[in-house]
């Protein structure tokens, strides 16, 4: 895969991002961030030393308190939120690292309240869209797992339509033959497999019998040469298997078939060349929620205003044409607001595939902070959790050197969410990794309150324990 270079300096050039900064003082400004990536390199190599993810997070988190400076924030702002992600912290992350969608010259209007034009839903319209195609792309914000919600959903009704490939960006080709048989991701899988979005989307995938695929460029590759060398490998995907119909998840503007393109051509635009075949672009990071709304495109705000969609919502004319707010896309997504319920999106629920389970701070048993992951049942301890979150008296984002082994403290609360009428293992691990305790769950659709796990049954530390005493407790009155 790509250096932590190529990603962060790519997702800030394409976001517009590091643009604004650079046109402050530019050759400084430039000198500085690249500093500022080696120095973020170096920590998340010392952070890697640490064998749990908490511990790892730990160093990161520190290391961003210890150094001020605008282009080291600007650059390690993006690699915390990275690791937030991969924790299940998402508010956090957002506020870590946020890209200001600000209206470009070359949008189109708003197809608000203009005649003919209509919303619906996007998880019901976009694979019929794609009938027509050999190809979907679809992009996310890597830092924002709510991008890869929709991606999900559509695995299933595309896979209807005949998709039967599914091409991830910065998936590690070591393990795609092991991740194949396996069934589900690892670490080793992939950098942002490590985010349970991510990992569920992977696992939908197999799960559905998409055969999945590594099209990342080599190291060396950097700039156009990466976006070059990205589509010769899907078209050489289509090329070995005349049958393969291929769904492509990439980051930002790389499937932008049209435009500038910081000064050369995406991978989209590449493919075409290559291949002649027309993608279909689905574009989900301009038009979603930003916990400050000033940094929202103004269009999003009207929309969302309008109309208080529930779930993710795409525009149509009355011939069934789809809206797309910037040229080079075919079609643009517009999520709905967010809503945090202890801290917690319920996005993540995944538009009414998964729901709530309510976990007390209790199963941490003292030990701040905890973590605790739910695993399918039947996956491994090296399975990417389908959710877990950290549980803290004192935030993480509070930062500080504040460490908390026990006292009379405010016991937390937090929301895993998982699909229902499955079971799952719960662990819990404190910040080095030690196994504080585990249990089985099965997890019913509630009728009313959600799940309740207030403490890990009796004789549960250290191995999971019978289902029939593991199930989460109902809601108290």
């Amino acid at each position: 895969m790509p250096s932590p270079h190529t990603v962060v300096l790519a997702s800030l050039l394409l976001s517009g991002f590091a643009s604004l900064a650079f046109a402050q003082i530019p050759s400084v400004w430039q000198e500085q961030q690249i500093e500022a990536m080696n120095q973020s390199d170096a920590i998340m190599r010392r952070a890697h030393g640490q064998k749990d993810l908490l511990a790892q997070y730990q160093v990161m988190r520190h290391a961003y308190a210890a150094d001020g400076k605008p282009a080291f924030r600007a650059i390690f702002g993006q690699y915390l939120s990275w690791f937030q992600t991969f924790l299940g912290d998402y508010k956090d992350a957002e506020l870590a690292f946020s890209i200001q969608q600000k209206p470009q010259a070359d949008d189109h209007p708003s197809p608000l309240g203009q005649p003919g034009w209509h919303p619906v839903p996007a998880l019901d319209y976009l694979p019929t869209l794609a009938k027509g195609y050999r190809v979907v792309f679809l992009n996310e914000a890597h830092n924002i797992a709510l991008t890869r919600t929709l991606t999900v959903r559509l695995l299933k009704p595309l896979r209807e339509e005949g998709f039967n490939v599914f091409a991830v960006e910065t998936l590690y080709p070591s393990d795609i033959a092991a991740l194949n048989k396996r069934g589900y991701p690892i670490a080793a899988s992939g950098f942002y497999t490590r985010e349970p979005i991510y990992a569920e989307m992977v696992r939908t995938a197999l799960k559905l019998g998409y055969k999945v695929v590594a099209y990342e460029a080599d190291a060396n590759h950097t700039g156009d040469a990466r976006e070059a060398q990205q589509a010769e490998n899907l078209w050489k995907i289509l090329k070995d298997d005349p049958n393969a119909k291929l769904v492509v998840n990439a980051g930002y503007a790389h499937i932008q078939k049209t435009g500038q393109f910081l000064g050369a051509q995406s991978m989209a635009e590449h493919f075409i060349k290559d291949s002649g075949i027309n993608p279909l672009s689905i574009e989900q990071t301009i038009l979603i929620p930003h916990i400050d709304r000033t940094m929202d495109h103004p269009d999003y705000d009207a929309i969302i205003d309008a109309l208080h969609p529930q779930q993710p919502i795409v525009f149509i004319d009355k011939d069934g044409k789809p809206w797309s707010l910037r040229p080079g896309y075919d079609v643009s997504v517009i999520f709905p607001e967010e809503h945090f319920i202890e801290g917690r999106p319920t996005w993540l629920e995944l538009w009414g595939a998964r729901v709530p389970v309510v976990v007390n701070g209790n199963v941490c048993q003292n030990h701040w902070p905890c973590l605790v992951a739910a695993r399918y049942a039947d996956e491994g301890d090296d399975a990417v959790p389908a959710d877990r979150m950290v549980l803290d008296p004192v935030p993480l984002m509070t930062i500080d050197d504040i460490k908390i082994t026990s006292g009379n403290f405010s016991t937390p609360v937090g929301r895993l969410y998982l699909r229902p009428d499955h079971r799952y293992r719960l662990t819990i691990s404190d910040e080095a990794g030690h196994r504080i305790g585990s249990t089985l769950i099965t997890v019913t659709r509630p009728s009313g309150d959600p799940q309740v796990l207030s403490a890990l049954p009796s004789g549960s530390s250290g191995a999971a324990c019978a289902d029939t005493s593991c199930k989460a407790a109902p809601a108290q009155p």
